[in-house]
């Protein structure tokens, strides 16, 4: 079984209610990301926006201690029912990214925010369309990450983010270094467009963020690591 099939296995396991995210390609390519870290027994992850747990179970059954976060009560159902089914004990909590963790840091924080450029240009209050809708520029919760994870490392602690390539990669990587973290792009997988961005694919060719003829995405995972 190759690498890609295996980490396909383990999310196509996992339960999501409705309206919840279920584990696709960003899942399984920060999952890959997550493999090389190396982590050590009782090393503390943060999952931000678990949405189902795929990621907080993954780094749980690497031997980690995990904490998962998301701002969706539905999902923290889901990622609390599925960490019980697969017997791992992880700490899962509603908060609006880091709000509800007020001073506390982390050995190792991923993430796997919401991205998707949207004409609608606000942000959902609820429904399922709050997993992906991102603004305009598909970086509304992005920016917001670069700018409270940082706060959230230990010396030597370490952020694995995954983006669409659309939502340019190089500002992630500036706004992490411009907050003192060494980052950089260290994953990029090629997917086929997903049912979201095939429905407004006419906006998106119209602004420029997709070209004529177009039918991938590029995906792409930030490491980046407190100095």
């Amino acid at each position: 079984m190759s690498a890609d099939t295996a980490e396909a296995a383990r999310t196509d396991r996992l339960m999501t209610l409705p309206g919840v995210y279920a584990p696709q390609h960003d899942t399984r390519l920060l999952m890959a990301a997550l493999n090389r870290e190396g982590l050590a027994p009782g090393t503390e992850v943060l999952d931000v926006g678990t949405g189902s747990g795929a990621l907080a179970l993954h780094a749980a059954q690497l031997g980690a201690r995990v904490t998962a976060v998301d701002i969706a009560w539905r999902a923290v159902a889901t990622a609390r029912l599925n960490a019980l089914l697969h017997r791992r004990r992880i700490t899962v909590q509603r908060s609006d990214l880091l709000s509800a963790l007020p001073g506390r840091s982390y050995d190792l924080v991923i993430c796997n925010p919401p991205y998707v450029p949207s004409p609608m240009g606000r942000i959902p209050g609820h429904g399922a369309a709050r997993a992906w809708e991102a603004g305009r520029d598909g970086r509304a919760i992005l920016d917001r990450v670069c700018e409270t994870v940082p706060a959230a490392l230990r010396p030597g602690g370490r952020l694995l983010l995954v983006h669409s390539g659309l939502c340019d990669s190089d500002v992630t990587v500036r706004r992490l270094s411009d907050a003192g973290l060494r980052a950089r792009v260290s994953d990029r997988a090629l997917v086929p467009l997903g049912p979201v961005l095939r429905s407004r694919l006419r906006w998106l060719r119209d602004t420029g963020l997709v070209n004529e003829g177009d039918m991938a995405e590029e995906l792409v995972v930030i490491r980046a690591e407190q100095l």
